[in-house]
């Protein structure tokens, strides 16, 4: 599954040095960049207050505090085009002052224990120095060593920018750049392609570029995080995107951020989109509640089975020994159909298997099933399995499997156009099938689970030449 952009790592790879103040003005963060330029360590500055770790007096230091107290009780972004600040050096090369020139650009990051001002700094002390020497004809040399270092400085901001580019272009999460009122596409990266269908999407509108989000709140929600210059956040929001330029609307659920992005003079230039496709983990959180849901039903349907037939079994038993051996098979009969659907993982069994697990044990030389490929439903198959232990229980006892010649022999077919099951059970070889003198709970169960519960039609013929069975029900109800 795909994880969120690690943004510390980005905030160390952004070129652009970058440090962060508490309310109280401490340090408490900063990037590789400000490390670099500052020629100082992470340990040197976290905690300590920032005159503390770059002492000044003078203009400088009035220059530098106004523009941070005023970003930090105000909210608004402030800037200082140029700023002398000599930064102290480590005393590991000599210690002293190093006499730079910055441009710095302070912003109100809300958040926790009164929000925090992000410091944006520049040493443009090569461009200032460059510049003066621009009006010094005797100085053409240093003119020109200093032109080959900003050129250099610029080649190696460009490759880092690069860089960055590639790895949000590689990033596991979906991003995108809008930029201006109509949420213009500046950027997408190949997660995000991904997600629309790869359409050509740059440099377009938003409502151009996907217009099948038109009417689903996306555009409102980019307007207000506009109006408010506060973040928004979607968890597992849902969202109907076509996989390609007027195809078939699908659902997806999407984990995203939309971030506005302040430029120096505190406009809003665009958003900075962000997020994960979190549709895999959503459906399957909705299947397994589905299967919950399912097996809580079932547990109780086969809970309520056993039940009735410890109940039947216990009326009908004159001694504890044949309850006991009764409840066993019944319960044996009803494991062997839950076995089945087991197997299909309860999207339900075959009428030939289920028969064939209930009398196998009988000899498959003394039946002959007849009949088409039947997909019963699991409700339908542990009524029915029932159904049957009964009936070969029955044979067994009192009718053909209870003498060495009987056979039994099984038919059934569909019914209109496949949505009913027609099914005969007919005993030969046996003795004489005689109705029984008070109704059993075998007799009590098929009647109840074919005309009651499977709402069908049931019928025994107890004649000469054995047992006859026939009975419908129905196949297109769900009996899940």
């Amino acid at each position: 599954m795909n994880g969120p952009i690690d943004f510390k790592a980005v905030f160390d790879r952004i070129p652009t040095p970058y440090m962060m103040m508490d309310h109280d003005l401490f340090i408490v963060e900063m990037n590789q960049a400000y490390l670099d330029v500052t020629g100082r360590s992470r340990e040197e500055m976290v905690g300590r207050y920032v005159f503390e770790a770059f002492p000044a007096e003078g203009e400088s230091r009035r220059l530098l505090e106004e523009s941070i107290l005023r970003t930090r009780d105000t909210g608004e972004t402030d800037v200082i085009a140029v700023l002398h600040y000599a930064i102290p050096r480590a005393e590991s090369v000599g210690g002293g002052f190093d006499d730079r020139y910055w441009s710095c650009t302070h912003t109100w990051v809300a958040g926790e224990a009164g929000g925090f001002v992000l410091q944006n700094t520049q040493d443009i002390t090569d461009l200032k120095r460059l510049k003066d020497a621009a009006f010094r004809p005797e100085a053409t040399p240093t003119t020109a060593m200093l032109g080959d270092s900003v050129l250099r400085r610029v080649e190696t901001l460009q490759s880092q920018s690069v860089q960055i580019r590639r790895l949000f272009m590689r990033a596991p999460s979906f991003v995108a750049v809008l930029r201006g009122p109509d949420y213009v596409f500046d950027f997408a990266n190949d997660s995000y392609l991904r997600l629309i269908g790869r359409r050509d999407i740059i440099g377009q509108p938003l409502d151009a570029a996907m217009p099948e989000i038109r009417e689903q709140g996306f555009i409102t929600l980019l307007d207000e995080v506009c109006r408010t210059r506060e973040p928004f956040l979607g968890r597992e929001m849902p969202v109907m995107l076509a996989r390609e330029p007027g195809g078939i609307l699908e659902e997806r659920f999407l984990d995203f951020i939309y971030q506005p992005m302040i430029d120096a003079d505190g406009s809003v230039s665009g958003v900075f989109v962000e997020g994960t496709d979190m549709t895999d983990r959503v459906l399957a959180n909705q299947r397994q509640r589905l299967l919950l849901d399912e097996l809580n039903h079932r547990v109780k349907n086969t809970l309520a089975t056993v039940q009735a037939i410890a109940q039947q079994t216990l009326r009908g038993a004159k001694t504890a020994e044949s309850f006991a051996e009764a409840f066993q098979s019944r319960l044996l009969a009803l494991s062997h159909t839950h076995n089945a659907l087991t197997d299909s993982q309860w999207a339900g069994a075959g009428l030939r298997q289920i028969l064939e697990q209930e009398l196998g044990p009988y000899g498959p030389e003394r039946i002959r099933l007849d009949g088409p490929d039947v997909h019963l439903p699991a409700r339908l198959a542990l009524s029915l399995g029932l159904v049957f232990h009964e009936l070969a229980t029955n044979a067994a006892k009192y009718g053909a499997l209870s003498t060495g010649g009987g056979r039994l022999l099984l038919s059934w077919s569909l019914l209109g156009d496949g949505d009913a099951l027609e099914f005969g059970w007919r005993e030969t070889g046996g003795p004489a099938a005689t109705a029984p003198l008070r109704r059993g709970f075998g007799s009590r169960l098929i009647e109840r689970s074919i005309t009651g519960e499977l709402r069908g039609r049931f019928e025994a013929d107890y004649a000469e030449g054995g047992l006859t069975v026939r009975f419908e029900t129905p196949l297109a109800r769900d009996f899940a």
